[in-house]
């Protein structure tokens, strides 16, 4: 496929709850929890030809180089909590949280992923004494599996790709092995579910935030998209009630633009062979189920990029201070293509945009290749 970008055509008025402030109630209390920076950065703004842009910084969340961190702990939370099968009662570190948890050892946990999904489960183990498996598809960068390695979690490598790691996963759950998986299949929802609630906490954060600085209210939010989970959190705070208009544009790569073929077929498909674009964390040829119905009917736009346009989109967030992986630049390539394609039509000059920035230099060696230069030790 070509970088593309098309009016989404399953676009509908949802009916949604407001999300619940629960999942950061818990965040709070992880260690090294803080909002994430929320930046105004004009020199992109101008190259891009829009009034604003708007960039939620998520290269370090909770001590990892990615937002993952928040679905993984409140799914994990809820999951233990389900098998403990009561509420464990009031806890204030996250040691208190293990001790209340004991009784459901011994467990471990277990995901497939792409790097940052499976690094956050590992960590939440690590913080709860217990045991990780993690399993990646093949082709996976040394720097990532290291990354999970050293959380003290085992990782394995599958002979296929992503859909196909996911696959061998499922298939490891059993009375002491629970899997964290950020996507949903047939009798696997709750878990998914949680880890998209998990997700609302950015989205508190960019509304104080908006409100603390003085900034507008975003006319348009651009989001990169994998299975769908962080997608659908975008759209039930977005589509939310009270929610105020905004337009949302959703990006994939182009050789793994699952949801946005799925949208051109009117249902959900499943995409052939093995995805390999250097966006590793949306390296995924089928969207969750559980998520697609709101993905599907949230967002405005749906946007393909290639890998060159991700990394244009690197160097050019670098420069204005940000240091933005392959998958968290996504964002602003897509950005850059549906203007390209559509020019002042959906952003314009008066438009305010905000990039979700998902993740920094997961894979450092790639970013100094991409980018010129490493990451500073403050970065991290």
């Amino acid at each position: 496929m070509r970088p593309t970008s098309i009016l989404n055509p399953l676009r509908r008025e949802l009916d949604l709850p407001a999300p619940s402030t629960e999942p950061r109630a818990l965040h709070r209390r992880l260690p090294g929890y803080e909002p994430t920076p929320l930046r105004d950065v004009p020199a992109v703004a101008e190259r891009l030809g829009v009034g604003r842009v708007l960039v939620k910084d998520e290269a370090w969340r909770l001590g990892l180089p990615a937002f993952k961190m928040l679905g993984a702990s409140w799914a994990t939370y809820r999951a233990l909590v389900d098998r403990l099968g009561h509420d464990p009662g009031p806890w204030a570190t996250v040691a208190d949280l293990a001790r209340l948890l004991a009784p459901v050892r011994p467990v471990t946990l277990a995901t497939a992923t792409d790097g940052n999904h499976g690094r956050a489960v590992a960590r939440m183990a690590a913080l709860l004494g217990l045991e990780a498996r993690i399993r990646v598809p093949r082709g996976t960068v040394a720097a990532r599996i290291e990354a999970i390695e050293a959380e003290g979690a085992e990782v394995s490598v599958s002979d296929g790709g992503y859909d196909d790691a996911v696959r061998e996963s499922a298939a490891a759950a059993d009375d002491r092995t629970l899997v964290i998986s950020d996507t949903s299949w047939e009798g696997y929802e709750a878990v998914p579910g949680w880890v998209i609630d998990g997700y609302s906490t950015i989205f508190a954060e960019i509304d104080e935030q908006l409100a603390g600085q003085g900034l507008p209210t975003p006319t348009a939010v651009v989001v990169p998209m994998g299975v769908g989970a962080l997608a659908a959190a975008v759209v039930s705070h977005h589509r939310g009630p009270g929610a105020p208009q905004v337009t949302l544009v959703g990006v994939e790569p182009t050789v793994a633009a699952c949801i946005l073929e799925s949208a051109r077929a009117g249902e959900l498909v499943a995409l052939e062979g093995e995805q390999g674009s250097i966006m590793a964390g949306l390296n995924c040829g089928t969207p969750s189920p559980l998520a697609w119905p709101r993905v599907s009917g949230g967002f405005d736009w749906l946007v393909a990029v290639d890998d060159d346009q991700a990394r244009d989109a690197m160097r050019d967030l670098a420069a204005a201070g940000i240091v933005s992986g392959e998958s968290g630049a996504a964002s602003l390539a897509g950005a850059t293509q549906l203007r390209a394609d559509t020019g002042d039509d959906v952003l314009g000059p008066g438009s305010t945009v905000l990039l979700l920035s998902t993740e920094g230099a997961t894979d450092p060696v790639a970013y100094r290749e991409i980018v010129g230069r490493g990451v500073a030790r403050s970065a991290r």
